[in-house]
């Protein structure tokens, strides 16, 4: 490589959304919600200074590309693309066609990383073809014998990504080859867990666009939040909290948040006045404050973008979220709930 060239990132990202007939009653809300999250991904990475290119996926029992690697900058909206048909869900078959079209991508120039995330709302049921086999080993067989092969072999710099509608699907997904922790629970019941499915993409999206920035191309833990951030970013951004305003207090035992508080005699309980520190998933309203908390200094620092450092510009619903390892920091979040159970091993911070 000639030493004057630019070696640019790029940041190739495939969004394989379920348009089987039980998505119906999502149908609007998901378009609007997917046109957020692709203006999001704009955002970052113009901040950034990334090149990031987006294909879009829809699979009922057939799987059809609707977008191929464009820039995401001149993506149209997903009205006119996005259609919910009355098929089944080929959700192996469509994983599978979205990570082999990208793998037809030349990738000699610039430092490029690979984004899969799939979005549905049941369990697979028609790859191989148009008829249900509904369990059928004979012939979903080799398809799970496919997905785990190419599961188990993506170079380091490719990150795939499932959201599912309940345990069982989570199970299932891990048993395909999808990471742990690059799987997430969505409510496929209400408008209002569509809106926070995409949230959550998004806010992983921004976390996987900014570890770029740290030199991480792949992730296992893709649907965590905090790992990428720095001191210095929290140093730029948010504002420093006076010492004398805040306690940090270490949680021995599970306990309630107000049953804690009131066991301390020199701090009192006040709704809305106490934060605990984020550690396995949990949903984060639109209201709810968040506060980083330096691990060496116990310095905290929050204010009007904290949010956004943290789970992405403009995400203005509920995120589904857990923390990320992050050797410097630590994330506190607003609870406003007398009987919020405090874990063993972590810390509240209490404003006072």
């Amino acid at each position: 490589m000639s030493a004057n060239r630019i070696q640019h990132k790029v940041n190739h990202v495939a969004l394989v959304v379920d348009c089987s007939g039980s998505m119906r009653q999502h149908q609007n809300q998901l378009i609007r919600v997917v046109d957020e999250f692709v203006a999001g991904l704009k955002a970052e990475s113009d901040s950034l200074g990334h090149e990031t290119r987006i294909s879009l996926y829809a699979f009922d029992h057939k799987v059809e590309n609707l977008v191929w690697d464009m820039d995401v900058k001149h993506l149209p909206s997903m009205r006119g693309l996005y259609k919910v048909k009355n098929g089944a869900t080929a959700l192996i078959e469509a994983s599978l066609k979205s990570l082999d079209d990208l793998g037809h991508i030349w990738e000699e120039y610039g430092e490029h990383s690979f984004l899969q995330i799939v979005v549905t709302d049941g369990e697979e049921n028609a790859s191989g073809g148009d008829r249900r086999h509904d369990g059928d080993m004979a012939v979903l067989g080799p398809w799970l014998d496919r997905i785990t092969a190419r599961m188990g072999s993506l170079p380091d710099h490719w990150t795939s990504a499932i959201l599912v509608p309940n345990s069982l699907a989570k199970r299932t997904a891990q048993n395909y080859g999808f990471p742990a922790g690059n799987i997430a629970i969505w409510d496929a019941d209400s408008q209002e867990g569509v809106k926070e499915a995409i949230g959550t993409v998004r806010a992983a999206a921004t976390s996987f666009l900014r570890g770029r920035e740290k030199g991480v191309r792949g992730t296992k833990n893709l649907f965590a939040v905090g790992q990428g951030l720095s001191v210095d970013d929290v140093r730029a951004n948010l504002e420093p909290i006076a010492a004398d305003k805040y306690r940090l207090l270490e949680v021995d035992t599970d306990t309630a948040v107000r049953l804690f508080v009131d066991s301390h005699p020199d701090v009192t309980y006040e709704r809305g006045s106490c934060y605990y520190q984020l550690g396995t998933r949990v949903q984060v309203q639109p209201d709810k404050e968040v506060i980083v908390v330096e691990k060496n200094t116990d310095r905290a620092y929050t204010g009007d973008a904290a949010r956004s450092l943290l789970f992405g510009t403009g995400i203005r619903g509920t995120v589904s979220v857990k923390a990320g390892h992050n050797p410097d920091l630590e994330v506190y979040v607003q609870s406003r709930s007398v009987n919020r159970k405090l874990k063993a091993k972590t810390r509240l911070l209490v404003m006072v």
